[in-house]
């Protein structure tokens, strides 16, 4: 009774959390999957665990969402970001994550923002099209790319390195004609936010933190399990970044805010 007394709270105290009024505008909103076990039908299957990631116009860094799902389809990604919207999300200017062309779509049609490539997994992904004794090659050239000054540089400079590559890497080539303006986007962005803004780092010691704790249970005898253990984390996260300084520098952020700059925290302190 006393450990069903104390799950009880939890799940209340994370519902709570998963639910509350999201307040403010968000220009900046990281989301990234990590892949867990349950128990489905008497069948054991991996289902995606999403987190997203959210800093406001002031700076300030907080968990905005998760959900559990069997599918990364285009069906689930509208969902999770329309359950974002009616809890009040706005403002958002830049979606950053990996490669889902079912994200991408879901991004443009809910939230009308623009989607970021991750950079660094866009990078595991164009070194695949090169052998292994060529990739250090591959990644010193696209890298040229990223110490340009300017969007305009950086465009001319990646259409420079496709064409080169492209007589001996010729997937290659087509892989960074299509992925320029989503690899890029950030560049139209505040210059001072480049380093947060072009991949799901940010989001790397999060993921790690879920997959170690997850780990330890195994197998998870359903979704709700699931949500409760990474829905606390998620919550103690939230609260440890709350103590901390702003997280992003404030200049440029302004200038990205729909609204008159008076605004709540997201989470009542």
């Amino acid at each position: 009774s006393q450990v069903s007394r104390l799950c009880g709270e939890l799940v209340g105290r994370v519902g709570a959390f998963l639910n509350r009024q999201i307040e403010g505008d968000w220009p900046y909103l990281w989301i990234d999957a990590t892949y867990v076990k349950t128990r489905e039908a008497g069948r054991i299957v991996s289902v995606a665990v999403i987190v997203a990631v959210g800093v406001n116009t002031d700076g300030q860094r907080e968990v905005l969402g998760l959900k559990v799902g069997a599918s990364e389809a285009e069906p689930f990604w509208t969902e999770f970001l329309r359950s974002l919207n009616r809890r009040g999300l706005r403002g958002v200017k830049l979606v950053i994550s990996d490669s889902h062309e079912g994200l991408k779509a879901a991004a443009s049609k809910v939230l009308k923002a623009t989607w970021q490539r991750c950079r660094v997994h866009f990078m595991r992904n164009a070194l695949a099209h090169a052998g292994k004794t060529q990739r250090r090659m591959v990644s010193a050239a696209i890298g040229t790319v990223f110490v340009q000054d300017t969007a305009d540089a950086a465009r001319a400079q990646w259409r420079s390195v496709a064409d080169q590559l492209r007589g001996k890497f010729p997937k290659l080539g087509a892989l960074m004609d299509e992925a320029e303006n989503d690899v890029l986007a950030f560049m139209t962005f505040p210059r001072a936010h480049w380093p947060q803004i072009y991949s799901t780092n940010p989001l790397e010691r999060l993921n790690a933190e879920i997959k170690r704790r997850t780990n330890v249970v195994g197998i998870f005898p359903n979704d709700a399990s699931i949500t409760r253990l990474v829905g606390a984390m998620m919550l103690e996260q939230n609260d440890e970044w709350s103590l901390n300084r702003r997280c992003m520098q404030l200049e440029g952020l302004q200038t990205l805010c729909d609204t008159v700059p008076t605004r709540l925290p997201a989470v009542a302190r």
